[in-house]
């Protein structure tokens, strides 16, 4: 059985019983690649609207709009029921027909301007009046949501699947890849790694602990092509000295976060990422994405951007 030694207290932890592919930390937050959530939260307090909008705002497109469908039938449905408990309401409508009543919702809800069925009764004008007060509150709000997904900035940051541990100015390096897509200069650019595992306090308590990584170079200011991140491998790292094996029975795994400030959008911009031990590629080396074409101008291939290759066996 492959132990994992606790660099806090030096006493040896089992490997865990759950699988070590679960990931904490994803580039999509709380919901990973496969669109499930990285864990079960329970006694959560669900009774609080601005719940309900951040699940909105971070919604896919495609949900949002099925969403916003079928919000829109069940208002009409709504509205054509209250129609319906005055059958004589509705002038030149079918006596009893919901398809009718939901027809005139719908157009008294989008102020379309026809004049087939008309209200003539008190209750009908009542519910008329209503329907189009609702009408105001939920373009404002639709409006207001449509625009808030619009403009939430975001970032178009990608990382390299895979990382490297690779002999660089003769010690054992951590490397990985991130490139900006947009092709724009994202300002003042940081990025901090951090490592978690787990590890067994002195009094037999196995909890996760993260500790930051060292870089050679945490910042930059300005990042518009490709940046290899580098983290050295010596004896105050702690990394130092451990396999793929220890990593995994640590329950080990890189978080990255990067954040800068998106030039076009001028807006604080956020993209991380996650490398499990099983995404570490030792005595491999990334293949070049850089090149210059005969004008000068410097171009990212990024079609390889995520290619490694065995060290030469020179190295």
């Amino acid at each position: 059985m492959v132990i994992c030694h606790d660099s806090f207290t030096g006493s040896p932890l089992p490997e865990p019983s759950h699988q070590p592919s679960n990931r904490y930390a994803t580039s999509r937050g709380a919901i990973n690649g496969r669109g499930r959530r990285i864990a079960i939260v329970r006694g959560q307090d669900r009774s609080r609207w601005t719940d309900a909008y951040h699940a909105v705002l971070i919604a896919p497109w495609s949900v949002f709009f099925l969403g916003t469908t079928i919000y829109f039938v069940i208002v009409n449905a709504m509205f054509a029921g209250l129609y319906l408990l005055d059958p004589g309401g509705l002038e030149h409508a079918r006596h009893g027909s919901f398809w009718d009543a939901f027809l005139f919702s719908v157009q008294t809800l989008g102020s379309i301007n026809y004049s087939v069925m008309i209200p003539k009764s008190i209750y009908a004008n009542v519910i008329v009046t209503s329907e189009t007060f609702f009408g105001i509150l939920n373009l404002a709000m639709l409006t207001g949501i449509m625009y808030a997904r619009f403009s939430r900035p975001f970032a178009r940051v990608i990382f390299s699947r895979s990382a490297v541990i690779v002999p660089f100015d003769g010690a054992p390096t951590l490397m990985f890849r991130a490139a900006n897509q947009r092709g724009n200069q994202i300002l003042d650019a940081a990025v901090t790694v951090s490592y978690a595992r787990e590890a067994k306090t002195k009094e037999g308590l196995v909890m996760r602990r993260f500790e930051e990584l060292k870089l050679v170079r945490s910042r930059t200011p300005l990042f518009a092509l490709s940046w290899t991140v580098l983290h050295r491998i010596d004896e105050t790292s702690p990394l130092y000295g451990q396999t793929l094996e220890s990593l995994q029975a640590c329950a080990a795994e890189l978080s990255v976060l990067l954040s800068g400030t998106d030039e076009t959008l001028a807006d604080v911009i956020y993209a991380r990422h996650s490398f499990l031990p099983e995404d570490i590629r030792w005595n491999q080396r990334f293949v070049d994405v850089l090149s210059v074409l005969p004008n000068g101008r410097r171009v990212v291939d990024l079609h390889k951007f995520h290619d490694t290759e065995p060290l030469p066996e020179k190295l």
